[in-house]
């Protein structure tokens, strides 16, 4: 058991330097107001009070325990949850929804925020984004600001990246400051990211 604890504390240790020593755009860059999704308009019209103005805003910081509360809440959403479109669940083509045992990307994405706001987090740093696969298509993950730089988890991938890491084109994001707005992103990568995996 002593060598299982000490063996997690050195991967955990190795994650947080790589983090640490990331990208020289640790954090995106944003352009400013765009438009809401229809589906987190529609979702804050069913959940309101997730959406709105929030009361801290501010970075996670990246310590031991912080970091492994994220990979928990990662690992077992991704597990735990059934990926399927909102077409087969609810016969229509967009919604957005807390999943119980199925959902798709965003709903994949909105667990996770939900579960790490309660876990403590502030919700000014678990941001839902919206991508373009390298294919084309859309697709949701949810950003955790860190001291550290921006980490993306994703049903897609396992593991919690930075977000240079990942092969997605980055669209927009909710707002640091109020969870309704919605502001663009300015992906300086797109030379790269169709290399990255």
């Amino acid at each position: 058991m002593l060598i299982s604890n000490r063996l997690t504390t050195l991967l955990v240790g190795f994650a947080l330097a790589l983090l640490g020593a990331g990208s020289a755009q640790a954090q995106m860059v944003l352009r400013g107001a765009t438009s809401q999704p229809v589906g987190h308009y529609e979702f804050c019209r069913s959940y309101p009070e997730t959406c709105g103005p929030n009361k801290q805003i501010g970075l996670i910081q990246m310590t031991d325990r912080n970091w492994q509360s994220i990979i928990e809440v990662n690992n077992v959403v991704n597990e735990g949850i059934i990926p399927r479109t909102d077409m087969e669940m609810h016969g229509v083509a967009e919604l957005w929804s807390y999943p119980s045992i199925e959902g798709d990307c965003e709903d994949f994405a909105l667990l996770k925020q939900y579960m790490l706001e309660r876990q403590g987090f502030p919700r000014s740093a678990l941001l839902m984004t919206v991508v373009r696969q390298p294919n084309g298509e859309g697709h949701a993950v949810l950003t955790v600001r860190t001291n550290r730089g921006d980490i993306v988890l994703d049903n897609l991938d396992k593991r919690a990246l930075d977000w240079t890491l990942t092969p997605y084109r980055y669209l927009k994001r909710q707002s640091e400051a109020n969870s309704a707005k919605w502001v663009a992103i300015e992906d300086g990568r797109d030379t790269l990211v169709g290399s990255v995996r």
